[in-house]
């Protein structure tokens, strides 16, 4: 792809093309014999090349078009550039676990997490992401990246088969997600849990707590209603039944609000509840806004990059090609 950095240039190739077409058409041959007799013009004729003559006026205005091409400053290919950002590191930590397939919000739990998420990140700007997800065990998805298209496509291939053991082990994702933050910093870190709260493991508070000690702060998001839903659950032929315990009843999840009142409270962060509404992110997306931020530096492409400096080149040769080509014949006879 070409760009250039000043394309008005480009309009001049217009009046020149008439120009040197008049001159080369007319002009030239007129001015050099017009004065001159005929039997002495026949004379001259004779000594000229006229092949040569045709390849010296094409060379000059080859090189007067690509002068007015290098003049309007073409910037062809790309580069990294180094790129100062202001931000924070966010990470954030889904639950992957089965009872994010429930459907008390549409179209499950999962999904409007990954939908309300994907919003999220489409409003960063210089902060680092990284993805978490959890269920019995918890796993660094996605390090801390600035590529935001990235992260995107990684989110989106997130479903509730990405962990075989199942549980809701909020400790443990809190855990994965202080060690994705590479900094040791006293600030600028902040953890975002998504989940219905369904805590199988316990001390999750006092995690929050020391993980705020350390510097993070924790948001948490409960996906769900008080309602609550039946866990839809699909076998390999493809029939759908519902999740039922040992006893053999079904399970209704109902989101724990209580709990991630909770841990955002010790994390010194904020809770919000993914429902049935749109942009349940907002309050999030503004205390992140409100944050302080750090200097991060990365890399950028650059997409373009001048390279007039080539067609400049080529252009003073073709010139001083056709100014030094000979027209005469080597040899005529008389």
């Amino acid at each position: 792809m070409i760009e250039f950095r000043y394309p008005l240039v480009l309009f001049l190739y217009i009046p020149a093309t008439i120009i040197l077409l008049y001159w080369i058409v007319n002009s030239r041959k007129k001015r050099l014999l017009s004065n001159v007799e005929n039997s002495l013009r026949e004379k001259l004729l004779i000594k000229i090349d006229k092949n040569r003559f045709f390849h010296k006026e094409r060379l000059l205005f080859s090189a007067m078009l690509l002068l007015i091409f290098s003049a309007s400053g073409p910037q062809i290919g790309t580069r990294l550039a180094p790129l100062d950002r202001k931000g924070i590191d966010l990470v954030f930590a889904i639950d992957v676990s089965t009872s994010m397939n429930a459907e008390d919000v549409k179209p499950s739990r999962l999904d409007k997490a990954k939908f309300e998420i994907s919003q999220m990140i489409r409003q960063l700007k210089g902060d680092r992401i990284a993805l978490i997800v959890f269920a019995g065990s918890s796993h660094m998805y996605l390090p801390l990246t600035t590529d935001y298209e990235a992260a995107r496509l990684f989110l989106d291939q997130i479903d509730t088969n990405m962990i075989p053991t199942q549980g809701t082990a909020l400790s443990s994702a809190l855990t994965t997600g202080l060690s994705a933050f590479t900094e040791d910093d006293s600030k600028y870190k902040v953890l975002v849990l998504v989940t219905d709260g369904e805590d199988h493991e316990g001390q999750v508070i006092d995690l929050a707590s020391k993980a705020s000690d350390r510097g993070m702060i924790i948001h948490t998001v409960g996906v769900g209603t008080g309602s609550g839903s039946l866990i839809p659950i699909v076998d390999q032929n493809g029939k759908r039944e519902y999740k039922r315990d040992n006893t053999g009843q079904l399970v209704t999840s109902i989101i724990n609000e209580n709990l991630l009142n909770k841990i955002a409270s010790a994390g010194k962060g904020t809770y919000v509840r993914f429902d049935n509404k749109p942009a349940n992110f907002r309050s999030i997306m503004s205390a992140i806004d409100s944050m302080e931020k750090r200097t991060l530096k990365s890399h950028i492409y650059s997409e373009y990059e001048d390279r007039f400096q080539s067609f400049a080149i080529i252009s003073m040769g073709l010139m001083i090609m056709g100014m030094l080509l000979p027209t005469r014949k080597k040899t005529y006879k008389e």
